[in-house]
């Protein structure tokens, strides 16, 4: 029996939706910087908590989806979600960073599971052949929930910022400075909050209704009672270690506190002897293998572009933060643009060809952005643009594609058994951006850097509002460049694996 036209929209609805809470969540970073008059190293936890939740979360998908379906995953997905969302209110009662850092990664926990469960769901859902460009498509709306949510975040978070800088908030009283946070932090809450009603009647409407698709696994003809006691035992394991490294060691590093929490659903892999043979089976197989790794490099690039393109901006033309935010909304409706050629394209070109071009394309970006003036050429509705900064929304541009191409490509020809398994782990690579998010932030924040001997002709000057300089922004997209590179080799060395025609 088909899926109905409207189960299929809602699932790619589900796209778009954490396309607007991973952008939102890109902006909390100078939001929060801002609010707890905070540098870039502790602000940059916003990533760790959001990226360090789908790698802790995904492989715990995996044995969900295994065990029960697609769409349990879906269904738990968007609940964790709504939870995670209602703790931004007593944050903001309590004016915690540390209870915000808690809310973070519980929403994006929500979306660690929603999205490994969706992306897998999609390529199950017709004809292997054509999976890879029936990703891109469905992937195309995540840029578009990108667009909302930088809009959001412009509109209703930044647009909210007390224009006070970092050092007149430090001379103002107590009173009056908890009085602005607190106004600032209802406006962060108001969103977040506010998508709670649509997560829910999405929610609602797949608990009615089911999703039917080709792969079936021979988990789900288990007794009930042992599906429940796997899940169960996949839930304490992910929890225990979280709850056990935090009471021993409250003090320990956000980023190996997460990665404490992957130790309990890799435990409970390697004890149910059917995920153990899956795993192996996925490890021996390169293709996968550096798949992951490619994806890894992928998305810590994207996230650690996007969340610092609003301080570039910032610094190289001057302009306000919420000024800053139109940038990456050009650079986000212009990737949306692309999302949706490239995926047209794969009708006649290998998806490994235009993912090899983009990744040409997109290293010639990331040095513009080191190399090129910031002189302004011209100005757009008051908003100006610099040769740099056209480099650097062109970075976004070539973004486009990437994921959802590494993703088909690592999957394709899998065997079955594995698959379940297999696109929740691609989905663990997320944790590039809790890892390449902090290694960019540890760059634009020093005031010595390796990278800093390829950029000499740039101004160190500290600045104290931002805390940073024009060189070491400038040089911290190396990073970047590092990670196209690694794609590149990724889409032609494993070209075997796209098809010229997908018909």
């Amino acid at each position: 029996m088909k899926n109905s036209k409207l189960t299929l929209i809602l699932l790619i609805s589900c796209f778009a939706l954490w396309g607007v809470v991973n952008n939102m969540t890109d902006n909390l970073v100078p939001a929060f910087q801002r609010i707890f008059t905070m540098d870039q190293s502790k602000a940059v936890l916003v990533q760790v908590a959001f990226y360090g939740a789908y790698a802790v979360l995904a492989l715990f998908t995996s044995i969900l989806v295994e065990e029960f379906s697609f769409r349990a995953g879906i269904l738990i997905g968007l609940g964790v979600y709504v939870c995670g969302a209602l703790l931004y209110i007593p944050a903001c009662v309590h004016q915690s960073f540390d209870f915000y850092f808690i809310g973070i990664f519980v929403v994006a926990g929500g979306c660690a599971i929603l999205e490994a469960s969706s992306n897998s769901c999609m390529l199950a859902l017709g004809d292997p052949k054509t999976a890879i460009r029936r990703l891109n498509f469905a992937q195309a709306m995540n840029p578009v929930g990108s667009l909302v949510g930088i809009f959001l975040a412009q509109k209703i978070i930044l647009a909210h910022l007390n224009p006070a800088t970092v050092e007149e908030r430090l001379t103002l009283p107590a009173e009056t400075l908890r009085g602005i946070v607190h106004t600032e932090l209802v406006w962060i809450c108001v969103p977040y909050v506010g998508l709670c009603l649509v997560m829910l009647s999405i929610w609602l409407y797949f608990l009615r209704h089911p999703i039917r698709t080709a792969v079936e696994s021979e988990a789900n003809r288990a007794p009930l009672r042992t599906r429940i006691s796997h899940v169960a035992s996949a839930m304490l394991l992910t929890a225990a270690p979280f709850a056990l490294t935090g009471w021993l060691f409250p003090d320990m590093d956000k980023l190996a506190w997460m990665l404490c929490g992957m130790i309990g659903p890799f435990t409970c892999i390697f004890t149910i002897p059917s995920y153990r043979a899956s795993f192996m089976a996925l490890v021996r197989t390169p293709r996968y293998v550096f798949g992951v790794i490619a994806l890894f490099a992928y998305v810590g690039m994207q996230i650690a572009v996007w969340t610092w393109m609003n301080a570039y901006c910032q610094k190289e033309l001057g302009v306000p933060p919420d000024q800053a935010a139109t940038y990456y909304l050009l650079a986000i409706a212009i990737h949306t643009a692309n999302c949706w050629a490239g995926s047209y394209a794969m009708k006649w070109i290998a998806p490994w060809r235009i993912m090899a071009a983009f990744c040409v394309c997109g290293t010639i970006c990331s040095l513009g952005t080191i190399y090129l003036p910031s002189n302004v050429l011209f100005t757009v509705c008051g908003v100006p643009f610099s040769a740099n900064v056209i480099a650097l929304v062109g970075i976004s541009v070539f973004m486009a594609i990437l994921f959802p191409t590494i993703y088909g490509m690592a999957l394709g020809g899998l065997d079955p058994k594995c698959f379940k398994l297999g696109g929740p782990g691609m989905i663990m690579a997320i944790l590039g951006g809790a890892v390449i998010t902090p290694w960019m932030a540890s760059v634009i924040s020093a005031k010595e850097s390796a990278f800093f001997s390829l950029v000499p002709m740039y101004s160190y000057a500290w600045d104290a509002n931002l805390r940073s300089s024009s060189g070491a922004l400038r040089a911290s997209f190396f990073i970047p460049v590092i990670c196209f590179v690694a794609m590149f080799a990724y889409a032609v060395v494993f070209r075997g694996s796209g098809r010229r025609r997908e018909d």
